[in-house]
């Protein structure tokens, strides 16, 4: 990943947003505020895993679409489809 040390550094700031989040629970913060970090945490994991989608999309999909190996290129267009599917069902 070209981006490598950028994701690092915003799962830096995931982590310490969860340890927040969890000192909240720990002194009995108002729900609200709780539900809100966690949205905070989503949002960050949504767009960390945005980032690593697209990463991914302009690398190894384009390597594998431009590629002659019909195989490869089904396999990696399945794991696009398997990790969304996947999704859907959490």
């Amino acid at each position: 990943m070209q981006n490598h040390e950028t994701i690092k550094l915003r799962i830096k700031n995931v982590e310490g947003h969860l340890r927040g989040i969890n000192r909240m629970i720990d002194e009995d913060a108002y729900c609200i505020n709780v539900l809100q970090q966690i949205q905070a945490v989503q949002a960050a994991l949504n767009k960390i895993s945005g980032q690593i989608l697209d990463e991914h999309l302009n690398t190894c999909v384009t390597t594998a679409i431009r590629g002659n190996d019909v195989q490869e290129r089904e396999r990696v267009l399945k794991e696009i489809s398997d990790i969304f599917s996947s999704k859907a069902k959490i």
